[in-house]
This record gives structure tokens, sequence and C-alpha cells, in this order.
């Protein structure tokens, strides 16, 4: 029985009734209550969550400090608009991203809603200040819906079909996707040559002088959590920097420890010219930043950028306060939690032939269900069948990637070990069931 009387079945019948049906849903559940790295249903049922409102609740569901920065925040004032009385909430949070980003120059930040905006407003300020109108985005890149996000994500069904013309000056551009290299090859032999290659696509798809930025993410997320080897971004920041390029880096979902550091991107050792944050940045509440270069970010003219939610104050306090708890301990939790899900995935694959890749980049790890080794045709039904029967017994899991078959974690940091095992057990009997 749901709050408020309606059982789940009445719920469902008002949400067909009401709601259109475009937002997919994974389960049919309803939440009643969650916590750390379990929801509980209207039922009573529990569910261990392994996917966090979609890399949103890294610190955990309902983390105690954030929380509290909430209700102390909601106390004082909800919303004024940055833009007609400013707050210190925004401003203090701003000063924290400058210092935290990578890149040891002076930066500037200001907040949106969600990722997709950071995304168009990146576009925005990299078009105004290169006074360039191409963009370069990449083969299995998500950015987000609306319509800039929406062009320069790749993938066709659910996300683009139908929704054209798209924006123009977008240009798409392979990327290192070691297990379907789109070139053939194999890495390390192929030097990396994926990245290589942009000398070539400048020849036939835009000039360099024509471009205003690169757009990536350092892992792909939606695309399959794709990780590119190490000399990758390098290699691309090298490419930008002689084009006088910007180079734009999506931490949307990489971000925030979900990669065992702050940003994925120090995996790699580059420094973007502009960084967007957002998903679990503020521990459920919607914003997203965008922060780069002060001399880029001071080029647009006064009341080129902003929103009227735009750095909500609420938001902001939430966002100090998950960055505390991420700063004091818990990126080294995650790095162990990113050892633990990939070795016991990697022995998984010793044992179920479903399994055709792993990958990861600390606990951000991607696994690509093959129906066969060889051919490697994508399992995008047994994956399914897997999220599925996951959700029977009491897990939730994501699946992704252009064909659907990649099985991704975006479990809370805070989970417990206990949370994890039990998670790894329904998820072992539902693999040992889609592979019979």
């Amino acid at each position: 029985m749901a709050r408020g009387g309606r059982t789940v079945q009445e719920l469902m019948a008002l949400r067909q009734k009401h709601v259109p049906r475009a937002p997919f849903n994974l389960t049919p559940i309803f939440v009643k209550r969650a916590r750390g790295a379990v929801i509980e249903d209207v039922r009573g049922k529990k569910y261990i969550d392994f996917a966090g409102g979609i890399g949103v609740q890294n610190v955990g569901h309902c983390a105690k400090p954030v929380v509290s920065a909430i209700k102390e925040q909601a106390d004082l004032y909800i919303h004024t608009c940055f833009h007609v009385a400013m707050y210190e909430p925004y401003i203090e949070l701003a000063k924290r991203m400058n210092e935290i980003t990578p890149g040891d120059f002076p930066k500037k930040t200001f907040f949106v809603n969600s990722g997709a905006e950071a995304v168009e407003n990146s576009i925005k300020i990299a078009r105004y200040a290169m006074k360039r109108p191409a963009i370069i985005a990449f083969q299995n890149a998500f950015h987000g819906r609306t319509y800039m996000a929406m062009t320069l994500t790749s993938q066709i069904k659910p996300y683009k079909w139908g929704f054209g013309p798209f924006c123009p000056e977008v240009y798409r551009a392979p990327f290192a996707y070691c297990y379907r290299c789109p070139f053939g090859l194999e890495y390390p032999g192929c030097e990396v040559y994926c990245a290589d290659y942009l000398e070539e696509f400048f020849v036939c798809n835009v000039a360099p002088d024509a471009v205003a930025a690169i757009i990536a993410e350092p892992v792909q997320g939606e695309g399959g959590f794709i990780v590119p080897p190490p000399e990758y971004f390098r290699k691309i920041k090298a490419i930008c920097e002689k084009y006088g390029i910007l180079l734009i880096l999506d931490e949307i979902q990489s971000g925030m420890g979900r990669t065992g550091k702050l940003f994925a991107c120090e995996h790699f050792d580059v420094v973007p010219d502009i960084i967007l944050t957002g998903k679990s940045i503020a521990g459920g509440l919607p914003l997203a930043g965008v922060t780069g270069r002060a001399e880029i970010m001071e080029m647009p003219h006064v009341g080129a950028l902003g929103g009227t939610f735009s750095g909500n104050p609420v938001s902001c306090r939430a966002a100090l306060a998950v960055l505390d708890l991420l700063q004091r301990g818990m990126l080294e939790k995650a790095a162990e939690l990113g050892k633990k899900i990939t070795n016991w995935f990697l022995q998984r694959q010793r044992e179920y032939e479903l399994i055709g890749d792993v990958r990861a980049l600390g606990p951000m790890v991607g696994v690509e269900l093959v129906k066969d080794r060889q051919t490697k045709e994508p399992a995008g039904e047994q994956a399914e069948e897997l999220v599925r029967r996951c959700y029977e017994k009491g897990l939730i899991i994501l699946r992704c990637g252009p064909y659907h078959n990649v099985i991704r974690t975006l479990m809370p940091l805070v989970i417990t070990d206990d949370q994890l095992e039990q998670g790894f057990t329904i998820l072992e009997e539902s693999l040992a069931e889609v592979s019979s």
C-alpha cells in the first residue's frame, strides 16, 4: 500500500493515464524511501541499488550531511534567482569547483540545472570565445537530450529517433572503443591510431581552423562505459593545442568520485579547457556546473549565460556537503570498491562465455555481453533479461551501450560489504540463468 492509501496498481494506472509513455521506466516499482545503497518500495520490498539514480547517488541516498544542509538552507531561503539577488552558497561552490578541478590556472564557474544545460552552455562559450562554428564529438557519445546535446549524442534510438533536423556544424569522429576498434586494430600495437586519426579527420570532414572545440567523455557513459587507453586524451589534447581548439571534458557521469578520483581525467593526466559536472554533484538535487579557464569563461557578454533556477541555493548547499563527503575519505573507499567489482567480474568472465569484455576505471565498470566471443555479436536480449531477473530478485542494475548489451555499475560509493555481496549473489544467480 502506497503512502496516501494507493496501491501499486492504482499508482501505475494513474501513471499511464496522466504521464506520457515517452519517459522510460526501468522497473515497475514506486519508491517509499531510500538510504545509502538500498531502495524500499511502497510494498516494503527492499532492493540493492547498483544504479544510483543513473549515477546521481555517489555519496548515497539521503546522506545525513546532505539532508541537513538541504534543511538548513530551506529554512533560510529556497529561491531568489541568482540574477536578481545573489547568495553565498553559489559563490562558495564556484570557489570550491575552481579549486578542485584539474588545472593550475585561474578558473571561473557558473551553474545550471542539468547536465544537458551544462553541455549546451559549454558549446555556447566555446563558439563565442573562439569565433568558430564547428564542434567535434565522438561515436557512442552521450551528452544529453536538449537539441545541441542531442545532436552531440551518437545513439539514434531512443534518443534522436524522429527528432530531427539537428544542430548544424557538429562532426563525429571515431572513439577509442578498443573492444570494437573502428579501425580493426589492437592496442597497444595500434599506437592509439584513433587519436592520431584526427589529423586525417580534418582533411575529409572539417578544417581545424573552423573547429571551436572537441567535446568528449573521459569514460563514455551511456555509450557503453568505454575506457580509452591511457595515452588517448594526451594525444587529443596535443592536437587541440596544435590547432587552437578547446577541449571540453564532460565529467557529468564520470566525475564526483565515480572512478575513484574526483574527476576521471585525472587518471589520464590531461587538463581540459572546460570541464562539466552534474549528476552526483548535489546528492540528488538538480545542479550542474561549467568550469573553465577564466579568460575563456569571461568572454561572453553580461546577460549571455544563466537561467531562472540555475545554481539554486538549496542545490548549492547540498553540493558543498557532497564535496565535503567525497574529500573526507570516500575517494579511497571508491578506489577499493572499484578493485572488488572489477575482480568479481573478471572471475565471472572466466566462468561465463556470455561476458565478452570487462572494462573499468575504478568502480565505473562496464561488462559487455556477447552471444559469441569470436564474432562479438551483441547479446542485447540477454542483457535485458538479466536486468529483469535481477530486479525480480531485489537488485537494480542498468544496461547501456549502442547495442544495449553492456551492464554498468553505478552503485553508491557508500555501499556496505554485505550489500555488495548480496548484489553479487543475485547477479551471479541471474547470470547463470540467462547463460543456460
